[in-house]
């Protein structure tokens, strides 16, 4: 089936089974929870999709370098993305909707920032490392298959079947 999904400025056709919003502001969500903003199911994966996007076109260059600041420490990884991978995974697992591998999909809107591209591999590297271990040993259960972080201009080359 064909969904198209706005996040921001944003806007994704995915051609899926399923596609849901699950940090939608009119649902109500368990108290303390985090969630990614779309789950995308295919036949044989899903996918946790989050959006970062603060390099909007007005955004200050304030919040530019901060952005960019973030990406080179652990906050981002350790406060924002690995408890929206695990607590939506959780709620999944919890809705008995987890029978199917879980790829955890980071999207930066970066298009209007100069960053370095190998800041993004050791970006995902770092954050593939903490969803496997967040304590003082690794998770038993590997509940995210894998992670892959792009851009909103490499997209079509990691995701060619969705726009």
């Amino acid at each position: 089936m064909k969904f198209e999904e706005q996040e921001g400025e944003l806007i994704f056709i995915f051609l899926a089974i399923s596609v849901e919003k699950l940090d939608r502001q009119d649902k109500p969500k368990p108290e303390g929870m985090s969630l990614v903003d779309f789950v995308v199911e295919e036949t044989d994966k899903n996918f946790l999709i989050e959006i970062k996007d603060p390099c909007r076109r007005k955004a200050p260059e304030s919040n530019k370098r901060a952005f960019l600041k973030q990406l080179k420490q652990k906050t981002l990884i350790n406060k924002s993305l690995v408890p929206k991978a695990r607590d939506s995974y959780t709620y999944l697992h919890l809705m008995e909707r987890d029978n199917k591998p879980f790829f955890f999909v980071v999207v930066l809107g970066l298009d209007h920032l100069k960053f370095d591209e190998a800041l993004l591999l050791t970006f995902q590297d770092r954050l593939r490392e903490r969803i496997r271990k967040e304590a003082a040993e690794p998770w038993k259960r590997k509940y995210i298959k894998d992670c892959i972080v792009v851009t909103t201009e490499n997209w079509p080359k990691y995701f060619p079947e969705y726009s």
